[in-house]
């Protein structure tokens, strides 16, 4: 497998900041020179000190009209028990008329932390796999202006149609840590999200269809003045990278996520996010990636320092990789 060329996004943390400051990051990279964006979509923060979750989609709305030109897409949004699919393709479609057709949607199996709230039983992986299967041919076909009308295992929909709708449906992505949803992403949707650089996700995404289309990863790091000083802003800001990722889908409050994650030290969060000054360590995380087969990588800089990671990007990173940010194609706008 031939490793594709590089492209760089810009990742917006929704547990991290409060609805403003993320427009504001938007705006900020945007005039970096990102062209393209990824945000969270969650209901509650994955630890209490990180203290935000605003609704994504209201948010995305002000992105458009703060940083108009960017592109921005879900990463991810799950229609399990919080988001009925209808609800979900309505708000997908409205996003995708603000932001000019700017806009990708980014689905997943979700995860407990924001899906219990509704008081239903958390389905086992497998199931959540199939609801989704189930859901993507819906999403495709409400999103092509179609009525549609379902009842199935999962989903029930009654003669719905989307009466606002962009010119081209918006690419859905979805995400995968096991080649089980790979193999979904790569049957049913127009592109993958990779949790983890594992070039086994990209051969059995493209081994069920997905050859050719975009595959799309993830880059926490900290950059901070000392190592130490991004460990502990790490710890402060997203010490769940450092717990199992089994662990992610099922454990149910912030809280019980912050009991986790006293049992995490500063070695493993080091071994999770590239922290420090150097760009060296950047470098490297970001070409494993591309050599696992990812065509495009956003880069999440973990704690408030935006700007310094702005900084060391435009001075130090860019050159580093030879990379050029007004190159990146936009990857919305599949055919009607």
């Amino acid at each position: 497998m031939d490793a594709p060329p590089l492209e760089l996004g810009y990742f917006l943390s929704s547990e991290e900041h409060p609805p403003d400051r993320l427009v504001a990051h938007a705006a900020a990279a945007h005039a970096a020179g990102f062209r393209t964006a990824m945000i969270s979509d969650h209901f509650n923060p994955w630890v209490p000190d990180q203290g935000d979750a605003p609704f994504v989609w209201g948010v995305l709305g002000a992105i458009a009209h703060a940083a108009p030109g960017l592109e921005v897409g879900t990463g991810v949004s799950a229609a399990v028990h919080r988001m009925h699919p209808l609800t979900l393709a309505q708000a997908a479609a409205t996003a995708a008329v603000l932001l000019k057709g700017r806009f990708f949607l980014g689905l997943g199996t979700g995860e407990r932390l924001n899906e219990q709230v509704t008081g239903e039983r958390w389905p086992r992986p497998g199931e959540r796999r199939e609801a989704l299967e189930e859901v993507l041919p819906l999403l495709h076909r409400l999103l092509r202006g179609r009525t549609v009308s379902h009842r199935g295992r999962h989903v029930a929909i009654e003669r719905a149609r989307l009466w606002t709708l962009p010119a081209a449906p918006p690419l859905i992505l979805v995400a995968a840590s096991g080649v089980r949803s790979a193999k979904l992403a790569g049957q049913h949707a127009d592109g993958l999200i990779g949790v983890a650089p594992e070039p086994s996700l990209i051969d059995a995404f493209e081994a069920a269809g997905g050859l050719g289309r975009p595959r799309f990863t993830q880059l926490k790091l900290c950059w901070a003045p000392t190592v130490d000083e991004g460990v502990r802003t790490v710890r402060r800001w997203f010490p769940t990278e450092g717990l199992p990722p089994s662990l992610l889908t099922e454990l149910a409050t912030p809280g019980e996520f912050a009991d986790a994650v006293r049992l995490v030290t500063d070695e493993a969060l080091a071994d999770a996010v590239v922290c420090g000054p150097e760009v060296g360590p950047v470098v490297d995380a970001v070409r494993r990636r591309v050599a696992s087969g990812y065509s495009r990588i956003y880069l999440h800089q973990v704690g408030p320092d935006q700007d310094g990671f702005l900084r060391f990007l435009r001075e130090e990173l860019l050159d580093a990789l030879g990379a050029d940010l007004a190159s990146v194609p936009l990857a919305s706008g599949r055919p009607a």
